[in-house]
């Protein structure tokens, strides 16, 4: 069952405010150690999927920083490999990618010059733990062309207009597929992960793209919907996407219960990432700490409660922090209050200041403000 795999990693969303005005959705902090890119990248090295694609274009500096050495995911290897690919201009092409499929065909070398069987396709701002060869498993079962996982989002709180909606018949063929509907007909949606074979692939794109279609979902999966046999994987376990800020502030929050953050950093396989050499965060005197997380390299002097804070975070005495995420390189001055706030990287809170929002809409400030 090999197979290579293909993260689309290039998108942007105008729902994550300030979070996405310097860099793409897959390259948001999570987890105070964590860039969201790192769950589907790690998710294909431990499925033993050794060659990876990684698809990029929006504000792609601070992710192509953070990829800069494949080895941390095992990928620094002579067969396989990680390949980062961007958009290019040539004689043949003066276009950015003009969607998910067009940004595949775009790099349509990277399948014909591959050998393996399967194509393994997923979003950069998932944050979950798989197993693809599963999913590659019952896609060979199901003798499927396509393989779509899908979970049921009836309780998840999660707004459904913002997915793809999925039917399907007894045996889990999808019978119907609706992008984004107003009505959704179910709970039941697409997690944006694909199982398709490598040829199959190839000759979808080379049909679609000629014809000026560029989506993904809407061009091949609902276009081919009643041709091909698309089937449905159930996927049961936790999954996120960061697709709002309330998502961005959930996905944080998550990782301060206990059973999902040992799930990622204690549960073989791991989540990994790319390291960084801090030494310990420092707890000084009269310190208060509780439900929270800190990063290496922190220096923390006042309260900090049910917040998640990132590397090389300073507080000063006197100040509170709560409900809130702190970026990398933040720092708080004395007899701060900070409530209900997402703060970027970088950011100068002077002595005395408050940044207080509410649970419903968190006070977000860019990266690199002082105030």
């Amino acid at each position: 069952m090999k197979a290579i795999g293909i993260i689309l990693a290039g998108g942007n969303n105008d729902r994550l405010r300030e979070l996405c005005s310097v860099r793409a959705v897959s390259a948001i902090p999570v987890g105070s150690s964590y860039r969201a890119i790192d769950f589907s990248l790690s998710n294909m090295t431990n499925s033993n999927i050794k060659k990876v694609a990684i698809i990029t274009q929006y504000n792609s500096r601070s992710l192509h920083d953070h990829l800069s050495s494949s080895k941390w995911w095992d990928l620094g290897r002579k067969q396989g490999g990680m390949f980062v690919f961007s958009p290019f201009l040539s004689n043949d092409n003066s276009y950015w990618f003009r969607g998910t499929a067009d940004s595949i065909y775009q790099n349509l070398n990277y399948l014909k010059k591959s050998n393996e069987e399967y194509v393994v396709i997923a979003s950069g701002d998932g944050v979950y733990k798989m197993n693809y060869r599963d999913v590659i498993k019952y896609h060979k079962e199901k003798n499927a062309d396509i393989t779509i996982v899908c979970k049921d989002l009836k309780d998840s709180g999660k707004d459904l207009h913002d997915f793809g909606i999925m039917e399907f018949d007894d045996d889990m063929r999808m019978t119907d597929f609706e992008e984004k509907p107003v009505e959704p007909m179910n709970t039941t949606a697409s997690l944006g992960i694909y199982v398709i074979s490598r040829t199959l692939l190839i000759k979808l794109l080379e049909t679609v793209i000629p014809e000026g279609r560029y989506d993904f979902v809407k061009d091949i999966i609902i276009r081919y919907k009643r041709q091909l046999h698309i089937y449905g994987y159930k996927y049961d376990g936790y999954w996120n996407t960061l697709n709002n800020v309330k998502s961005y502030v959930d996905v944080n929050m998550d990782f301060l219960k206990r059973d999902i953050r040992n799930m990622f950093t204690k549960e073989s396989p791991f989540i990994d990432t790319k390291p960084k050499d801090e030494p310990p965060a420092k707890y000084n005197i009269g310190a208060d700490v509780k439900d929270s997380l800190v990063g290496s390299g922190s220096i923390l002097n006042g309260h900090v409660s049910h917040s998640v804070l990132s590397r090389k975070v300073f507080s000063g005495e006197g100040s509170v922090i709560k409900d809130s995420i702190i970026m990398e390189g933040s720092y708080i001055g004395n007899n701060c209050v900070i409530e209900n706030a997402i703060i970027d990287k970088q950011v100068v809170v002077s002595d005395d200041k408050k940044v207080i929002g509410t649970p419903d809409n968190p006070v977000i400030i860019a990266k690199g403000t002082v105030i």
